[in-house]
């Protein structure tokens, strides 16, 4: 399969710089796989969308504060960095720009005395960062960090005046996470959780939906572009996975109920679940990789609840997987046409 087949033209202006004033204030686009259907509704819909017995499995990882802005030391050079993934003993793999030279022992300098060391050089602007601070790791994150923002949002953002720039990035802390977001270790927000709030949760379960909970902290290839020109030949980077023994047990049971569908929240649920269920529902956390593309089987998710997602990426690929990538191309075509709010901040689809 060549990557091209799954890009597609987009308005600028389609791409979402900011959440809705309200968490479920999205649109929902809900496609069915069986008669290749698309109709339009508000998110608010979802619980008369799904049927009692349902199960909606959803991403617990939580967003850190993972972009830092220190100073090289003894030049002076301002410099990003994305925190990735903890690798233990106060080191974490980090992006940074590639325009900076840091070479093993390099001192990066942050406030207050906080600081980090070039522990490796991993090539293509990542590195292994060891950290001193003060006090705890959130404390130093939250002392230090900001939310991070995909550089898509932020590109929209810089037509804007400083001070909305400002109120928008203040809005970030709170919605750039969801309301259920428990353990901390993701670079990037598990987006289709964004449009759940409290009286939409509480909603669900009245009308008899089942939540469950899987850990899938958002890493590295949120941020990588699909480069190759085939799909075989993209390789994924691993990330942090775990799946509660409750949750595996509920997906169980619920495949052999014939009434009842496993809908994942989201690529990421979906792609926690369906590595689990691959290895048979390990009890302790595992790194995965899994790239779903199309061709490959999906063996407990029935149901996937997705944003908007970028040309030619694996998110895109997956969607395609799931529910055809010609009904695919009706349905973001169809997106387009009703302007519907893309990416991270965007609408939201429903595929059963």
């Amino acid at each position: 399969m060549r990557v091209d087949d799954f890009d597609y033209p987009l308005p600028e202006e389609l791409i979402a710089d900011r959440p809705p004033q309200n968490r479920a204030d999205s649109r929902l686009m809900l496609v069915n796989r069986e008669k290749s259907t698309i109709e339009h509704h508000s998110f608010r819909d979802l619980p008369r969308l799904l049927q009692a017995g349902d199960v909606l499995v959803f991403n617990h990882s939580r967003v850190i504060p993972a972009r830092l802005f220190g100073t090289k030391r003894g030049g002076g050079a301002r410099i990003e960095i994305l925190l990735l993934e903890e690798k233990g003993d106060h080191c974490w793999e980090a992006l940074a720009q590639r325009a900076i030279r840091l070479n093993p022992g390099t001192c990066i300098d942050f406030t207050d005395g906080d600081c980090c060391h070039v522990a490796e050089v991993l090539g293509e602007g990542r590195f292994i960062l060891r950290f001193s601070f003060q006090g705890t790791w959130l404390d130093f994150l939250n002392r230090v960090g900001s939310v991070p923002i995909p550089p898509y949002i932020l590109k929209q953002r810089e037509k804007l005046p400083a001070e909305e720039q400002r109120a928008l990035a203040e809005i970030d802390r709170e919605r750039y996470q969801t309301e259920f977001a428990e353990i901390p270790g993701s670079a990037a927000a598990p987006t289709a959780g964004l449009h759940f709030d409290q009286p939409l949760l509480a909603e669900l379960r009245t009308q008899g939906l089942q939540l469950a909970s899987v850990v899938l902290h958002v890493g590295l290839d949120t941020f990588s572009p699909v480069v190759v020109e085939q799909v075989e030949d993209h390789k994924m980077k691993s990330e942090w996975c775990y799946c509660p023994g409750e949750t595996a047990q509920l997906i169980e049971e619920t495949s052999r109920r014939n009434a009842s569908r496993v809908i994942a929240v989201g690529t990421t649920s979906c792609r926690a679940i369906e590595a689990c269920a691959r290895l048979e529902w390990p009890a302790d956390p595992i790194r995965t990789a899994l790239f779903i593309k199309p061709g490959d089987p999906f063996l407990v998710t029935e149901g996937l609840l997705t944003n908007f997602h970028l040309p030619k990426s694996t998110l895109l690929m997956l969607v395609s997987a799931f529910m055809g990538n010609d009904l695919r191309k009706r349905a973001y075509e169809a997106a387009v046409k009703e302007k519907y709010r893309f990416y991270s901040y965007g609408d939201a689809m429903l595929i059963i």
